[in-house]
């Protein structure tokens, strides 16, 4: 029976003290458990996240480190590339048996020492166009059969096409005859004249990109306006036959110029076409490579560290300012980190202003009920939902109806090749707004009802009106509130993918949004992103092993990219802040 304990000094209890001070009612009354308890959450939750970080960070910096180059002779072939990894596997017997003899015995020796397991090198062989593969496997039972040399001369060529090549100089080739024949001397050749065949090829890709775009640029507009025109008033209209005689005028211009640029063109790549170096393969084979062909070259085991932070910086240099090229997996990303920028400062221009105006309206003026309940929620409920809900969304309301709309009206000329009627970087962003919308407009409410009651007052004591004490008074306050909103909408929309496979994002842009002609911005313009090509590099490869770490770096990039932005606009949010502060005071 439950007895009523009393003293003066005591709380009065019903409970027995047995019961009172039982272990686990003595263990609920401290916070040790609860502590540990959220502690432990926290680093779960902070080992994992900088985990991921520092595995992103360690592969995403050694994909540009230029490694040696092996060269085995096998039993049954020679490989020479660089090693990119090793693993242990265990081997299918049936595999075992369908060996050689001497293999056989190898494998069986390896195993039984390591019980059951073999060692295994992923060697870059590349040389794609002779082999059909850029890779090998090279287990260590191969290994100890055979012979492991680290050529000296050996060279790295990486190249515009077909991948990376791997062989020895034999001779330095001008106009097909070979002029030395020892390796040094073809080494030395290459380095005096590759610089100057790269001159010439990047005077013709300006000519091809620049002078001759522009040419094209020039006569599709003379198409244009004599299309408008025949829309506009007919053929037989006094205007059309005049325009027709100017534009044909223009054309015969334009083409005679677009000729002498190709003559020009076709002259510098003969020029480059007089130097090759000629390369002997592991295997013996031999092959004239075209010096306008390569990107870069060094000896790779002649290497010193000071040269290998040399290459590795050029890869970096190469690899943040110049186009993709070998399917993604060579070259660099810059179009997608121009797309990315540019794509998540629209969408940050978008939806700023439309989730601050609802979340004032909808804070400031409606008043409580069931609709304004039912807004509410519907806008939390919009936070769940997969974006690529969003991105179909997009597709049929912006690209195609919107869009669509827009091409019947201003450019009917260009019908029924479309306009703004297709994915394009506008309706990408426009989609990525309506998706951060529900984080700006949730941020905002929270930031305008942070500000003290009585600060409303006394702007209202001084005559000031509603909206006048909203805009001078709360918002520059609240101020701080929504740039974390804003920050939160940056840091999702630059990392969403899926919406943009459907609104604009492609595999690979040939013209970045923002160019030297009028009116220098294209919105309608399709674009790169850096979340659509880690994807594609994952996913859509032909070559997954050398995508590998472009996948990493990548990946790196988006995050650095992210980080910045963020840390801007922290940074505008911490000034707000000291001048609000001051304000207040």
């Amino acid at each position: 029976m439950t007895q009523v304990i009393t003293s003066r000094n005591t709380r009065i209890s019903r409970e027995p003290p047995a019961l009172r001070d039982s272990p686990a009612r003595l263990l609920s009354a401290y916070a040790e458990p609860s502590l540990w308890l959220t502690g432990g959450a926290l680093v779960i939750a902070l080992t994992m996240m900088f985990g991921l970080l520092a595995l992103i960070l360690v592969e995403g910096t050694r994909t540009f480190w230029p490694l040696r180059v092996v060269r085995w002779e096998l039993p049954d072939r020679v490989v020479m590339g660089e090693i990119t990894r090793s693993e242990w596997f265990r081997p299918d017997p049936q595999s075992i048996q369908n060996m050689s003899p001497e293999l056989q015995k190898s494998f069986q020796e390896y195993t039984d020492k390591h019980k059951g397991w073999v060692l295994r090198y992923l060697v870059r062989t590349g040389n794609y166009e002779l082999t059909n593969e850029h890779f090998q496997w090279v287990s260590a039972p191969e290994i100890l059969l055979g012979k492991t040399t680290w050529p000296d001369w050996v060279i790295v060529l990486e190249r515009m096409a077909w991948g990376r090549f791997y062989g020895i100089p034999v001779a330095f080739v001008i106009d097909g005859q070979p002029q030395v024949t020892t390796p040094s001397e073809a080494w030395e050749n290459f380095l005096h004249w590759h610089p100057e065949v790269r001159r010439r090829f990047r005077v013709i890709r300006r000519l091809e990109t620049r002078v001759l775009g522009d040419i094209n640029h020039d006569l599709e507009s003379a198409r244009l306006r004599l299309r408008s025109v025949e829309l506009e008033e007919g053929k037989q209209s006094p205007r059309y036959r005049r325009l027709e005689a100017e534009v044909a005028q223009a054309e015969k211009k334009l083409n005679e110029r677009y000729e002498s640029v190709r003559q020009e063109i076709e002259r510098l790549r003969a020029e480059n076409a007089r130097y090759a170096i000629r390369l002997k393969t592991a295997d013996g084979q031999e092959k004239d490579i075209a010096l306008a062909d390569i990107v870069r070259a060094y000896p790779a085991n002649q290497l010193d560290l000071i040269a290998r932070c040399q290459v590795y910086l050029s890869r970096v240099w190469e690899f943040l300012t110049d186009e993709p090229r070998e399917a993604n997996t060579e070259g660099g990303i810059f179009p997608a980190i121009f797309g990315t920028a540019f794509l998540t400062l629209l969408m940050t221009i978008a939806v700023v202003p439309m989730g601050v105006l609802a979340a004032l309206y909808l804070r400031e003026y409606a008043k409580g009920g069931v609709i304004v309940s039912g807004l509410r929620i519907a806008i939390n409920n919009l936070a769940g939902v997969p974006s690529i809900v969003f991105g179909v969304f997009g597709l049929g309301f912006f690209c195609y109806l919107v869009g669509g709309s827009i091409d019947s009206i201003f450019f009917q000329a260009r019908l029924p090749n479309p306009t703004f009627g297709t994915g394009g970087i506008l309706w990408a962003s426009l989609t990525l707004a309506l998706l951060t919308l529900p984080v700006v407009i949730v941020a905002t409410e929270e930031a305008l009802a942070a500000v003290p009651r009585s600060v409303r007052e006394g702007s209202y004591a001084c005559g000031a009106t509603r909206w006048q004490t909203l805009r001078r008074v709360v918002i520059p306050q609240a101020f701080p509130g929504i740039l974390t909103g804003t920050i939160l909408a940056m840091a999702r929309g630059a990392g969403e993918v899926a919406p943009l496979m459907l609104t604009g994002a492609v595999k690979l842009a040939p013209e970045l949004p923002i160019d030297h002609r009028f009116p220098y911005i294209h919105l309608q313009r399709s674009f790169m992103h850096l979340g659509f090509h880690i994807y594609d590099l994952g996913f859509q490869s032909p070559n997954s092993e050398a995508a590998k770490p472009m996948v990493f770096s990548t990946t790196l990039v988006l995050i650095l990219l992210i980080l910045a932005l963020n840390l801007w606009a922290f940074a505008l949010r911490a000034r707000l802040r000291r001048a609000s502060r001051v304000l207040h005071l």
